[in-house]
């Protein structure tokens, strides 16, 4: 590969071309160069000792998050410049071009201000906070997604804290779960405290246990599921599972353990090894038993169960209570930074996710009789 020098990185990921690793933000293309006024939101030069390479090629193997399609249809739109100059994507890079992306709209102003959005605090000290997050909340600003998140109301709350810079990337958050995942998370207040946990995250020697429901009996009351993590090739809002040996994505390791049957789906938990973006839900659904009302992978659909009118019905109703992938991170255990103290911390289940499951209860009382 030849060596490709970016003089500039555009670190907001609200760009077109760049898709957040948790896909919280918009799904849809906005492409338009119908604006008299551009504006630069991507830019990289080529090395002096660049080869003549397409500009498609050419952005591919330096805007890592996105596809040689998006970058395609970016050209065909007039958004890829080269040299102040709109171009296809059969235009040829030479040593010393400037490539930019060009919109007909300014770049997003991606500094985080503090909001008052109510937080559900488990435990905070001088050091960090571990918060219990609701479905439906956003953790960190993103494409479509430019306020009302969680690192806003973290800097609400410590808006008078003087030694918490919330655009400071050493403090904040330390992990993240999706937007319509429930459940807790811990947030770094020091640097000292962001570097130590990021490190025990890095060495897998944190304690995460998550419930969900997921569709079908599963043959096993226990099992492991290992596979790589990458984007989907086809739909890059999902994210997929390859062989280990493939080259493919990264290492990714689940366990699971059931907590409860019921029927024609089941409850259970997942203990992760590491924390690859929609690691549960990808694993689950490799496994053949997608999350329950997970839209994204299929369980937004009736995958088990009986053909009747009332099934459907019952069904269209769980999912109304419950209008989201049924996961929550319930447990989370750490040493604590400063003190070396082990801490583990479960939080309730979220109501909806408690409704649902009382739900399949009586309903599996009634097939049952």
């Amino acid at each position: 590969m030849d060596e490709i020098l970016p003089a500039v990185l555009d670190e907001a990921q609200e760009e077109l071309l760049l898709d957040e690793d948790d896909f919280e933000g918009s799904t849809s293309s906005r492409i338009d160069s119908t604006s008299d006024e551009l504006y630069e939101h991507y830019r990289v030069v080529a090395d002096k000792g660049q080869q003549l390479l397409r500009v498609d090629k050419f952005l591919i193997n330096v805007m890592h998050d996105t596809s040689r399609n998006r970058i395609q249809a970016a050209a065909d739109a007039g958004c890829i410049h080269a040299n102040g100059q709109a171009v296809k994507s059969n235009y040829r890079v030479k040593p010393g071009d400037v490539i930019t992306l060009m919109l007909n709209r300014p770049r997003f102003d991606s500094t985080i201000k503090p909001e008052d959005i109510p937080l559900n605090i488990v435990y905070e000290d001088e050091a960090l906070m571990v918060i219990n997050k609701p479905s439906g909340l956003v953790v960190h600003p993103g494409c479509g997604n430019y306020n009302g998140t969680l690192v806003n109301a973290v800097a609400w709350h410590l808006r008078d804290n003087p030694d918490y810079d919330p655009n400071d990337p050493t403090v904040g958050l330390v992990h993240r779960i999706d937007k319509d995942t429930s459940g807790l998370l811990v947030v770094a207040k020091t640097p000292d405290a962001k570097t130590k946990l990021c490190a025990q995250f890095f060495h897998k020697t944190t304690r995460r246990r998550y419930q969900a429901l997921v569709w079908g009996n599963l043959q096993e009351d226990e099992g492991r599921i290992e596979g790589n993590i990458a984007r989907h090739p086809k739909d890059r809002m999902q994210m997929a599972v390859f062989p280990l040996d493939s080259g493919v994505g990264k290492p990714a390791v689940t366990h699971y353990r059931v907590l409860e049957r019921f029927g024609y789906v089941t409850l259970v938990e997942c203990i992760l090894e590491t924390g690859r973006t929609h690691q549960i839900r990808a694993h689950m659904k490799h496994l053949g038993h997608p999350l329950f009302a997970d839209e994204r992978y299929g369980g937004d659909q009736i995958l088990w169960g009986t053909r009747s009118s009332s099934y459907s019905s019952f069904i269209r109703n769980a999912m109304a209570l419950c209008p989201r992938q049924a996961l929550h991170a319930k447990t989370l255990g750490f040493q604590h930074p400063t003190t070396g103290e082990e801490m583990d911390f479960e939080s309730d289940l979220a109501l909806d996710m408690q409704q649902l499951l009382d739900k399949w209860r009586v309903y599996l009382k009634g097939m049952q009789k």
